[in-house]
C-alpha cells in the first residue's frame, strides 16, 4: 500500500511538473508576454507618473488647508517649501512603487487575456506591429504630441471655460452668498 501511494505521489509530481513546463513553454502565452512587453513604452511611464500624481493631489488637498489653518502666516512660506520638498520625494517614491508592479500586473492580468482572445497568428502580427520602426518612433513621440495636443486644446477652450466659471460663480453667490454667516468657519486665505 505504501509503495502504491509513493508511486501515485511520484506520478502526480511528474504530471504537475510536465503540465507546469508545458504551460511555461506554451508559444501562445510566450507570444502574449512579448506583445504586452512591446506595448510598454513612454506612454506607460507617463501613466505611472499620472497615477503617482493623483495620489499626490490627494495629499495636497488634505494638508494644504491644514497648513493654512495651523501654521502662522509668517511661517507658511517655509512650511509650504518644506511640504513641497516632501511631496516631491513622495511622488518619486510612489512612481517607483507603482512602476515595480507593472510587470506583475501585466503578467497576471493582460497576458492571459491576450492568450485567450487572440490566435497565435494574430499575436505574431501584433508582435511584428509593435516591433516595427514606425511604431517605435510613434511610441517615442506620442508623449510630446499628446502634451502639444492638450496645450492647444486648453488654449482653444480657455475663453469658453472661463466664461462658464464666471456663470458658476454668479450662481454660487446667489446660492451661498458672499458674507460668512455668524459662527461659520472662515475659508482658507488665498495666496
Amino acid at each position: 500500500m505504501k509503495k502504491l501511494l509513493a508511486t501515485i505521489a511520484i506520478a502526480a509530481m511528474a504530471c504537475t511538473t510536465t503540465i507546469a513546463h508545458a504551460q511555461a513553454t506554451d508559444p501562445k502565452t510566450e507570444l502574449a508576454k512579448k506583445v504586452v512587453a512591446l506595448q510598454q513604452g513612454p506612454e506607460l511611464d507617463r501613466l505611472v507618473n499620472q497615477l503617482a500624481g493623483v495620489t499626490a493631489q490627494e495629499l495636497i488637498a488634505k494638508w494644504g488647508p491644514k497648513m493654512e489653518a495651523t501654521v502662522p502666516k509668517a511661517k507658511q512660506q517655509k512650511a509650504s517649501e518644506d511640504l513641497n520638498a516632501e511631496l516631491k520625494k513622495y511622488t518619486d517614491d510612489a512612481g517607483q512603487l507603482i512602476g515595480k508592479q507593472v510587470n506583475k500586473v501585466s503578467t497576471e492580468s493582460l497576458v492571459p487575456v491576450y492568450a485567450e482572445r487572440f490566435t497565435l497568428e494574430e499575436l505574431q502580427q501584433l508582435a511584428a506591429f509593435f516591433e516595427s520602426p514606425a511604431i517605435k518612433k510613434y511610441q517615442a513621440t506620442a508623449p510630446e504630441l499628446g502634451n502639444l495636443f492638450v496645450q492647444k486644446l486648453v488654449e482653444a477652450s480657455r475663453p469658453e471655460v472661463v466664461a462658464r466659471i464666471k456663470q458658476f460663480d454668479d450662481a454660487a453667490v446667489k446660492i451661498v452668498g458672499t458674507s460668512p454667516a455668524p459662527g461659520a468657519a472662515k475659508p482658507p486665505a488665498k495666496k
